[in-house]
Protein backbone atom coordinates (compact mmCIF):
# COMPACT_ATOMS: atom_id res chain seq x y z
CA UNK A 1 0.00 0.00 0.00
CA UNK A 2 1.38 3.40 -1.00
CA UNK A 3 2.16 6.03 1.65
CA UNK A 4 -0.34 8.40 0.02
CA UNK A 5 -3.17 5.89 0.29
CA UNK A 6 -2.26 5.14 3.91
CA UNK A 7 -2.43 8.83 4.80
CA UNK A 8 -5.87 9.19 3.18
CA UNK A 9 -7.18 6.10 4.94
CA UNK A 10 -5.94 7.51 8.24
CA UNK A 11 -7.86 10.71 7.47
CA UNK A 12 -11.01 8.64 6.91
CA UNK A 13 -10.41 6.85 10.23
CA UNK A 14 -10.08 10.24 11.94
CA UNK A 15 -13.48 11.32 10.60
CA UNK A 16 -15.10 8.02 11.55
CA UNK A 17 -13.75 8.05 15.12
CA UNK A 18 -14.67 11.70 15.59
CA UNK A 19 -18.21 10.97 14.41
CA UNK A 20 -18.85 7.76 16.32
CA UNK A 21 -16.88 8.34 19.52
CA UNK A 22 -17.36 12.08 20.07
CA UNK A 23 -13.62 12.70 20.19
CA UNK A 24 -12.40 16.12 19.07
CA UNK A 25 -11.34 15.75 15.46
CA UNK A 26 -8.50 18.20 15.93
CA UNK A 27 -6.94 16.11 18.71
CA UNK A 28 -7.25 13.02 16.53
CA UNK A 29 -5.70 14.90 13.62
CA UNK A 30 -2.72 15.97 15.73
CA UNK A 31 -2.18 12.34 16.75
CA UNK A 32 -2.55 11.27 13.12
CA UNK A 33 -0.09 13.94 12.00
CA UNK A 34 2.43 12.65 14.52
CA UNK A 35 1.92 8.99 13.59
CA UNK A 36 1.79 9.39 9.81
CA UNK A 37 4.47 12.08 9.73
CA UNK A 38 6.90 10.03 11.82
CA UNK A 39 6.21 6.48 10.68
CA UNK A 40 5.13 6.94 7.05
CA UNK A 41 6.52 10.25 5.81
CA UNK A 42 9.78 10.21 7.84
CA UNK A 43 9.25 13.78 9.06
CA UNK A 44 10.71 15.27 12.23
CA UNK A 45 8.81 17.53 14.61
CA UNK A 46 9.75 20.67 12.67
CA UNK A 47 8.39 19.15 9.48
CA UNK A 48 5.11 18.24 11.20
CA UNK A 49 4.70 21.66 12.84
CA UNK A 50 5.39 23.42 9.55
CA UNK A 51 1.72 22.92 8.71
CA UNK A 52 0.42 24.47 11.93
CA UNK A 53 -1.80 27.46 10.93
CA UNK A 54 -0.50 30.14 13.29
CA UNK A 55 -2.40 32.94 11.54
CA UNK A 56 -5.72 31.15 11.76
CA UNK A 57 -5.02 30.30 15.41
CA UNK A 58 -4.83 34.01 16.20
CA UNK A 59 -7.99 34.74 14.19
CA UNK A 60 -9.95 32.01 15.96
CA UNK A 61 -8.80 33.03 19.42
CA UNK A 62 -9.15 36.76 18.80
CA UNK A 63 -12.64 36.90 17.38
CA UNK A 64 -14.10 34.33 19.79
CA UNK A 65 -12.46 36.13 22.74
CA UNK A 66 -14.06 39.42 21.68
CA UNK A 67 -17.41 37.76 21.14
CA UNK A 68 -17.22 35.99 24.51
CA UNK A 69 -16.86 39.41 26.14
CA UNK A 70 -19.88 40.65 24.19
CA UNK A 71 -21.90 37.74 25.50
CA UNK A 72 -20.63 38.09 29.06
CA UNK A 73 -21.55 41.78 29.38
CA UNK A 74 -24.97 41.36 27.79
CA UNK A 75 -24.30 43.04 24.44
CA UNK A 76 -25.67 40.06 22.54
CA UNK A 77 -28.85 40.08 24.67
CA UNK A 78 -29.31 43.74 23.82
CA UNK A 79 -28.90 42.98 20.12
CA UNK A 80 -31.50 40.20 20.31
CA UNK A 81 -34.18 42.31 21.98
CA UNK A 82 -33.43 45.40 19.89
CA UNK A 83 -33.84 43.39 16.69
CA UNK A 84 -37.22 42.02 17.80
CA UNK A 85 -38.50 45.45 18.80
CA UNK A 86 -37.51 46.83 15.40
CA UNK A 87 -40.26 44.84 13.67
CA UNK A 88 -42.89 46.23 16.09
CA UNK A 89 -43.98 42.76 17.11
CA UNK A 90 -45.11 41.46 13.69
CA UNK A 91 -45.23 37.68 14.27
CA UNK A 92 -44.54 36.91 10.61
CA UNK A 93 -41.29 38.84 10.75
CA UNK A 94 -39.93 37.14 13.88
CA UNK A 95 -38.42 34.15 11.98
CA UNK A 96 -36.67 36.63 9.66
CA UNK A 97 -35.43 38.64 12.63
CA UNK A 98 -33.83 35.47 14.00
CA UNK A 99 -32.37 34.67 10.57
CA UNK A 100 -30.88 38.16 10.26
CA UNK A 101 -29.65 38.22 13.84
CA UNK A 102 -27.72 34.96 13.69
CA UNK A 103 -26.37 36.03 10.30
CA UNK A 104 -25.14 39.31 11.74
CA UNK A 105 -23.54 37.58 14.72
CA UNK A 106 -21.57 35.11 12.58
CA UNK A 107 -20.70 37.81 10.07
CA UNK A 108 -18.96 39.88 12.76
CA UNK A 109 -16.98 36.95 14.10
CA UNK A 110 -19.13 34.66 16.22
CA UNK A 111 -18.58 30.94 15.79
CA UNK A 112 -21.70 29.51 14.15
CA UNK A 113 -22.62 27.19 17.08
CA UNK A 114 -22.14 30.11 19.50
CA UNK A 115 -24.57 32.28 17.54
CA UNK A 116 -27.08 29.44 17.31
CA UNK A 117 -26.70 28.70 21.03
CA UNK A 118 -27.53 32.32 21.86
CA UNK A 119 -30.45 32.85 19.48
CA UNK A 120 -32.05 29.40 19.28
CA UNK A 121 -33.48 29.31 22.85
CA UNK A 122 -35.16 32.68 22.37
CA UNK A 123 -36.31 31.83 18.83
CA UNK A 124 -37.81 28.49 19.85
CA UNK A 125 -39.53 30.12 22.83
CA UNK A 126 -41.20 32.54 20.43
CA UNK A 127 -42.14 29.60 18.21
CA UNK A 128 -43.86 27.81 21.08
CA UNK A 129 -45.63 30.92 22.35
CA UNK A 130 -46.97 32.05 18.98
CA UNK A 131 -47.63 28.61 17.42
CA UNK A 132 -44.87 28.98 14.84
CA UNK A 133 -43.48 25.74 13.43
CA UNK A 134 -40.39 24.84 15.49
CA UNK A 135 -38.88 23.33 12.33
CA UNK A 136 -39.32 26.66 10.55
CA UNK A 137 -37.86 28.67 13.42
CA UNK A 138 -34.97 26.29 14.07
CA UNK A 139 -33.92 26.03 10.44
CA UNK A 140 -34.20 29.82 10.00
CA UNK A 141 -31.74 30.25 12.87
CA UNK A 142 -29.26 27.73 11.44
CA UNK A 143 -29.49 29.01 7.87
CA UNK A 144 -29.16 32.54 9.17
CA UNK A 145 -25.93 31.58 10.92
CA UNK A 146 -24.59 30.09 7.68
CA UNK A 147 -25.79 33.08 5.63
CA UNK A 148 -23.36 35.34 7.47
CA UNK A 149 -20.79 32.64 8.05
CA UNK A 150 -18.47 33.50 5.18
CA UNK A 151 -18.02 37.24 5.59
CA UNK A 152 -14.37 38.30 5.28
CA UNK A 153 -14.06 38.71 9.07
CA UNK A 154 -16.05 35.62 10.06
CA UNK A 155 -14.59 32.36 11.33
CA UNK A 156 -15.55 30.32 8.25
CA UNK A 157 -14.60 33.13 5.89
CA UNK A 158 -11.21 33.63 7.52
CA UNK A 159 -10.50 29.89 7.41
CA UNK A 160 -11.47 29.36 3.77
CA UNK A 161 -9.86 32.58 2.52
CA UNK A 162 -6.70 31.73 4.47
CA UNK A 163 -6.53 28.27 2.88
CA UNK A 164 -7.13 29.74 -0.57
CA UNK A 165 -4.35 32.28 -0.05
CA UNK A 166 -1.88 29.70 1.22
CA UNK A 167 -2.65 27.39 -1.69
CA UNK A 168 -2.14 30.26 -4.18
CA UNK A 169 -5.61 29.79 -5.64
CA UNK A 170 -7.63 32.62 -7.18
CA UNK A 171 -10.22 33.69 -4.67
CA UNK A 172 -12.98 36.20 -4.07
CA UNK A 173 -13.83 37.04 -0.46
CA UNK A 174 -16.96 38.94 -1.50
CA UNK A 175 -17.98 36.22 -3.96
CA UNK A 176 -17.67 33.52 -1.30
CA UNK A 177 -19.73 35.57 1.15
CA UNK A 178 -22.46 36.34 -1.38
CA UNK A 179 -22.68 32.72 -2.53
CA UNK A 180 -23.42 31.50 0.98
CA UNK A 181 -25.68 34.45 1.77
CA UNK A 182 -27.83 34.03 -1.36
CA UNK A 183 -27.99 30.23 -1.06
CA UNK A 184 -29.17 30.32 2.54
CA UNK A 185 -31.53 33.23 1.89
CA UNK A 186 -33.24 31.32 -0.94
CA UNK A 187 -33.50 28.18 1.20
CA UNK A 188 -34.99 30.24 4.04
CA UNK A 189 -37.56 31.77 1.69
CA UNK A 190 -38.66 28.32 0.49
CA UNK A 191 -38.90 27.06 4.08
CA UNK A 192 -40.92 30.12 5.12
CA UNK A 193 -43.42 29.51 2.31
CA UNK A 194 -43.74 25.77 2.94
CA UNK A 195 -43.78 25.68 6.76
CA UNK A 196 -46.59 28.12 7.52
CA UNK A 197 -45.01 31.49 6.96
CA UNK A 198 -47.86 32.72 4.82
CA UNK A 199 -50.38 32.04 7.60
CA UNK A 200 -48.32 34.13 9.98
CA UNK A 201 -48.99 37.24 7.90
CA UNK A 202 -52.66 37.01 8.87
CA UNK A 203 -51.81 37.58 12.52
CA UNK A 204 -51.70 41.00 14.12
CA UNK A 205 -48.73 42.56 15.83
CA UNK A 206 -47.82 41.64 19.39
CA UNK A 207 -46.97 44.29 21.97
CA UNK A 208 -43.40 44.86 23.22
CA UNK A 209 -43.22 44.55 26.99
CA UNK A 210 -42.30 47.53 29.13
CA UNK A 211 -38.89 46.31 30.29
CA UNK A 212 -37.68 44.69 27.06
CA UNK A 213 -37.91 41.15 28.36
CA UNK A 214 -39.79 39.91 25.35
CA UNK A 215 -42.79 40.38 23.12
CA UNK A 216 -46.30 39.13 23.39
CA UNK A 217 -49.92 39.68 24.20
CA UNK A 218 -51.13 38.16 27.37
CA UNK A 219 -54.11 35.98 27.78
CA UNK A 220 -56.39 35.07 30.57
CA UNK A 221 -54.26 35.23 33.70
CA UNK A 222 -54.75 32.80 36.50
CA UNK A 223 -52.24 34.37 38.87
CA UNK A 224 -53.06 35.69 42.31
CA UNK A 225 -52.65 38.99 44.03
CA UNK A 226 -49.79 41.48 44.01
CA UNK A 227 -46.63 41.58 41.97
CA UNK A 228 -46.00 38.11 40.77
CA UNK A 229 -45.94 35.80 37.81
CA UNK A 230 -49.03 33.90 36.84
CA UNK A 231 -49.33 31.22 34.23
CA UNK A 232 -51.77 32.11 31.52
CA UNK A 233 -53.03 30.70 28.27
CA UNK A 234 -52.44 33.37 25.67
CA UNK A 235 -55.58 33.69 23.58
CA UNK A 236 -54.87 32.34 20.14
CA UNK A 237 -51.17 32.16 20.79
CA UNK A 238 -50.61 29.12 22.96
CA UNK A 239 -49.44 28.87 26.53
CA UNK A 240 -47.32 31.69 27.85
CA UNK A 241 -46.00 33.34 31.00
CA UNK A 242 -47.97 36.39 32.06
CA UNK A 243 -46.48 39.21 34.07
CA UNK A 244 -49.18 39.82 36.68
CA UNK A 245 -49.00 43.21 38.40
CA UNK A 246 -52.24 42.94 40.29
CA UNK A 247 -55.28 40.77 40.78
CA UNK A 248 -55.82 39.10 37.43
CA UNK A 249 -59.30 37.87 36.73
CA UNK A 250 -59.34 37.40 33.03
CA UNK A 251 -58.33 40.65 31.36
CA UNK A 252 -55.49 41.24 28.94
CA UNK A 253 -52.11 41.63 30.57
CA UNK A 254 -48.66 42.29 29.16
CA UNK A 255 -46.61 39.15 28.83
CA UNK A 256 -42.94 38.37 28.85
CA UNK A 257 -41.03 35.56 27.27
CA UNK A 258 -39.17 33.70 29.99
CA UNK A 259 -35.48 34.45 30.16
CA UNK A 260 -33.06 31.89 31.50
CA UNK A 261 -30.99 32.84 34.56
CA UNK A 262 -27.78 32.86 32.51
CA UNK A 263 -29.30 35.46 30.20
CA UNK A 264 -29.91 37.90 33.05
CA UNK A 265 -26.89 40.08 32.55
CA UNK A 266 -28.12 43.47 33.59
CA UNK A 267 -28.20 43.20 37.35
CA UNK A 268 -31.35 44.89 38.64
CA UNK A 269 -34.70 43.80 37.30
CA UNK A 270 -35.60 45.52 34.07
CA UNK A 271 -32.04 46.48 33.16
CA UNK A 272 -31.04 43.26 31.38
CA UNK A 273 -31.40 44.76 27.88
CA UNK A 274 -30.50 48.40 28.50
CA UNK A 275 -27.43 49.95 27.00
CA UNK A 276 -24.68 50.33 29.56
CA UNK A 277 -21.23 51.88 29.12
CA UNK A 278 -19.70 48.40 28.73
CA UNK A 279 -22.23 47.42 26.08
CA UNK A 280 -21.81 50.67 24.19
CA UNK A 281 -18.04 50.16 24.21
CA UNK A 282 -18.48 46.59 22.98
CA UNK A 283 -20.72 47.70 20.11
CA UNK A 284 -18.12 50.31 19.19
CA UNK A 285 -15.43 47.59 19.32
CA UNK A 286 -17.42 45.35 16.97
CA UNK A 287 -17.87 48.21 14.51
CA UNK A 288 -14.17 49.08 14.87
CA UNK A 289 -13.25 45.49 14.01
CA UNK A 290 -15.26 45.66 10.79
CA UNK A 291 -13.78 49.04 9.83
CA UNK A 292 -10.21 48.01 10.67
CA UNK A 293 -10.36 44.80 8.65
CA UNK A 294 -12.40 45.95 5.66
CA UNK A 295 -11.33 49.59 5.55
CA UNK A 296 -7.67 49.37 6.55
CA UNK A 297 -6.82 45.74 5.73
CA UNK A 298 -5.60 45.04 9.27
CA UNK A 299 -5.30 41.47 10.53
CA UNK A 300 -8.65 40.35 11.96
CA UNK A 301 -7.14 38.18 14.71
CA UNK A 302 -4.67 40.71 16.05
CA UNK A 303 -7.26 43.50 15.86
CA UNK A 304 -9.84 41.43 17.74
CA UNK A 305 -7.37 40.46 20.46
CA UNK A 306 -6.39 44.11 20.91
CA UNK A 307 -10.02 45.25 21.21
CA UNK A 308 -10.79 42.40 23.62
CA UNK A 309 -7.85 43.35 25.82
CA UNK A 310 -9.02 46.98 25.93
CA UNK A 311 -12.52 45.91 26.98
CA UNK A 312 -11.12 43.47 29.54
CA UNK A 313 -8.95 46.16 31.06
CA UNK A 314 -11.81 48.63 31.34
CA UNK A 315 -14.39 46.14 32.66
CA UNK A 316 -12.51 43.21 34.22
CA UNK A 317 -15.56 41.86 36.07
CA UNK A 318 -17.53 41.39 32.85
CA UNK A 319 -14.58 39.85 31.06
CA UNK A 320 -13.14 37.60 33.76
CA UNK A 321 -14.63 34.40 32.35
CA UNK A 322 -14.34 35.35 28.68
CA UNK A 323 -11.00 33.60 28.16
CA UNK A 324 -12.55 30.35 29.32
CA UNK A 325 -15.37 30.84 26.81
CA UNK A 326 -13.06 31.12 23.81
CA UNK A 327 -14.01 28.37 21.37
CA UNK A 328 -11.02 26.25 22.31
CA UNK A 329 -12.58 23.09 20.91
CA UNK A 330 -12.95 24.80 17.54
CA UNK A 331 -9.40 26.13 17.76
CA UNK A 332 -8.14 22.60 18.47
CA UNK A 333 -10.27 21.22 15.66
CA UNK A 334 -9.06 23.64 12.99
CA UNK A 335 -5.41 23.64 13.99
CA UNK A 336 -5.31 19.85 14.23
CA UNK A 337 -6.98 19.19 10.88
CA UNK A 338 -4.87 21.78 9.05
CA UNK A 339 -1.67 20.48 10.64
CA UNK A 340 -2.51 17.02 9.33
CA UNK A 341 -3.28 18.51 5.92
CA UNK A 342 0.17 20.11 6.08
CA UNK A 343 1.67 16.65 6.59
CA UNK A 344 -0.31 15.41 3.57
CA UNK A 345 1.08 18.26 1.50
CA UNK A 346 4.62 17.60 2.69
CA UNK A 347 4.49 13.92 1.72
CA UNK A 348 2.83 14.55 -1.66
CA UNK A 349 -0.60 13.12 -0.87
CA UNK A 350 -2.39 16.28 -1.99
CA UNK A 351 -0.85 16.15 -5.45
CA UNK A 352 -1.42 12.41 -5.70
CA UNK A 353 -5.10 12.64 -4.74
CA UNK A 354 -5.74 15.67 -6.93
CA UNK A 355 -4.27 13.88 -9.92
CA UNK A 356 -6.50 10.90 -9.11
CA UNK A 357 -9.65 13.04 -9.06
CA UNK A 358 -8.58 14.79 -12.23
CA UNK A 359 -7.90 11.39 -13.79
CA UNK A 360 -11.63 10.67 -13.80
CA UNK A 361 -11.55 12.39 -17.17
CA UNK A 362 -14.75 14.38 -16.62
CA UNK A 363 -13.91 17.48 -14.53
CA UNK A 364 -17.53 18.42 -13.90
CA UNK A 365 -18.25 14.91 -12.59
CA UNK A 366 -15.26 15.11 -10.26
CA UNK A 367 -16.46 18.50 -9.04
CA UNK A 368 -19.95 17.32 -8.14
CA UNK A 369 -18.49 14.26 -6.38
CA UNK A 370 -16.36 16.54 -4.18
CA UNK A 371 -19.44 18.63 -3.31
CA UNK A 372 -21.36 15.52 -2.25
CA UNK A 373 -18.42 14.23 -0.22
CA UNK A 374 -18.30 17.54 1.63
CA UNK A 375 -22.06 17.52 2.29
CA UNK A 376 -22.30 13.92 3.47
CA UNK A 377 -19.32 14.09 5.81
CA UNK A 378 -20.34 17.49 7.20
CA UNK A 379 -23.83 16.24 8.05
CA UNK A 380 -22.23 13.92 10.61
CA UNK A 381 -18.97 15.66 11.45
CA UNK A 382 -17.38 19.09 11.36
CA UNK A 383 -18.16 21.45 8.47
CA UNK A 384 -15.00 23.42 9.20
CA UNK A 385 -12.93 20.26 9.36
CA UNK A 386 -14.12 18.91 6.03
CA UNK A 387 -13.57 22.27 4.33
CA UNK A 388 -10.05 22.36 5.70
CA UNK A 389 -9.40 18.94 4.18
CA UNK A 390 -11.30 19.13 0.88
CA UNK A 391 -10.05 22.46 -0.45
CA UNK A 392 -6.36 21.44 -0.30
CA UNK A 393 -7.29 18.07 -1.82
CA UNK A 394 -8.88 19.90 -4.75
CA UNK A 395 -5.85 22.13 -5.43
CA UNK A 396 -4.14 19.97 -8.10
CA UNK A 397 -7.52 19.29 -9.67
CA UNK A 398 -8.26 23.04 -9.86
CA UNK A 399 -4.75 23.76 -11.13
CA UNK A 400 -5.66 22.05 -14.40
CA UNK A 401 -7.75 25.11 -15.23
CA UNK A 402 -10.82 23.28 -16.52
CA UNK A 403 -12.90 24.18 -13.47
CA UNK A 404 -13.18 27.73 -12.11
CA UNK A 405 -11.53 27.88 -8.68
CA UNK A 406 -13.76 30.65 -7.29
CA UNK A 407 -16.97 28.84 -8.17
CA UNK A 408 -15.67 25.45 -7.01
CA UNK A 409 -14.55 26.75 -3.61
CA UNK A 410 -17.86 28.55 -3.13
CA UNK A 411 -19.76 25.37 -4.06
CA UNK A 412 -17.71 23.32 -1.59
CA UNK A 413 -18.28 25.90 1.14
CA UNK A 414 -22.04 26.00 0.57
CA UNK A 415 -22.34 22.21 0.31
CA UNK A 416 -20.37 21.64 3.51
CA UNK A 417 -22.27 24.15 5.67
CA UNK A 418 -25.96 24.15 4.67
CA UNK A 419 -26.18 20.59 5.99
CA UNK A 420 -25.58 21.85 9.55
CA UNK A 421 -29.35 21.59 10.04
CA UNK A 422 -28.78 17.86 10.54
CA UNK A 423 -29.55 16.82 14.15
CA UNK A 424 -26.18 15.03 14.13
CA UNK A 425 -24.34 18.33 13.64
CA UNK A 426 -23.66 20.84 16.43
CA UNK A 427 -26.12 23.45 15.16
CA UNK A 428 -28.90 20.94 14.57
CA UNK A 429 -28.37 19.44 18.00
CA UNK A 430 -28.53 22.90 19.60
CA UNK A 431 -31.84 23.61 17.90
CA UNK A 432 -33.21 20.24 18.99
CA UNK A 433 -32.14 20.86 22.59
CA UNK A 434 -33.49 24.42 22.66
CA UNK A 435 -37.04 23.58 21.60
CA UNK A 436 -39.40 23.71 24.62
CA UNK A 437 -42.65 21.78 24.87
CA UNK A 438 -42.23 19.74 21.69
CA UNK A 439 -42.26 16.04 20.91
CA UNK A 440 -38.50 15.66 20.66
CA UNK A 441 -38.64 12.34 18.83
CA UNK A 442 -40.88 13.85 16.19
CA UNK A 443 -38.78 17.01 15.99
CA UNK A 444 -35.65 14.87 15.66
CA UNK A 445 -37.20 12.97 12.74
CA UNK A 446 -38.21 16.23 11.09
CA UNK A 447 -34.68 17.62 11.34
CA UNK A 448 -33.21 14.34 10.09
CA UNK A 449 -35.54 14.18 7.08
CA UNK A 450 -34.92 17.83 6.24
CA UNK A 451 -31.17 17.32 6.64
CA UNK A 452 -31.35 14.37 4.24
CA UNK A 453 -33.18 16.48 1.67
CA UNK A 454 -30.54 19.19 1.94
CA UNK A 455 -27.71 16.66 1.50
CA UNK A 456 -29.42 15.22 -1.58
CA UNK A 457 -30.39 18.46 -3.30
CA UNK A 458 -28.13 21.38 -2.37
CA UNK A 459 -24.71 20.04 -3.58
CA UNK A 460 -26.17 19.40 -7.04
CA UNK A 461 -27.71 22.88 -7.16
CA UNK A 462 -24.51 24.52 -5.90
CA UNK A 463 -22.54 22.63 -8.55
CA UNK A 464 -25.02 23.62 -11.28
CA UNK A 465 -25.07 27.30 -10.35
CA UNK A 466 -21.48 27.90 -9.24
CA UNK A 467 -19.29 25.29 -10.95
CA UNK A 468 -20.86 24.62 -14.34
CA UNK A 469 -20.69 28.30 -15.45
CA UNK A 470 -16.95 28.26 -14.68
CA UNK A 471 -16.67 31.21 -12.27
CA UNK A 472 -13.05 32.10 -11.51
Amino acid sequence: MSPELISILVLVVVFVIATTRSVNMGALAFAAAFGVGTLVADLDADGIFAGFPGDLFVVLVGVTYLFAIARANGTTDWLVHAAVRLVRGRVALIPWVMFALTGALTAIGAVSPAAVAIVAPIALSFATRYSISPLLMGTMVVHGAQAGGFSPISIYGSIVNGIVERENLPGSEVGLFLASLVANLLIAAVLFALLGGRKLWARGAVTPDDNGGGLGKGGAGTGGTGAGAGTGAGAGTGAGTVADTGTSTGGTAPAAVAVRPDQQTGGAEGTGVRLTPARIATLVALVALVVAVLGFDLDAGLTAVTLAVVLSTAWPDDSRRAVGEIAWSTVLLICGVLTYVGVLEEMGTITWAGEGVGGIGVPLLAAVLLCYIGAIVSAFASSVGIMGALIPLAVPFLAQGEIGAVGMIAALAVSATVVDVSPFSTNGALVLAAAPDVDRDRFFRQLMIYGGIVVAVVPALAWLVLVVPGFG
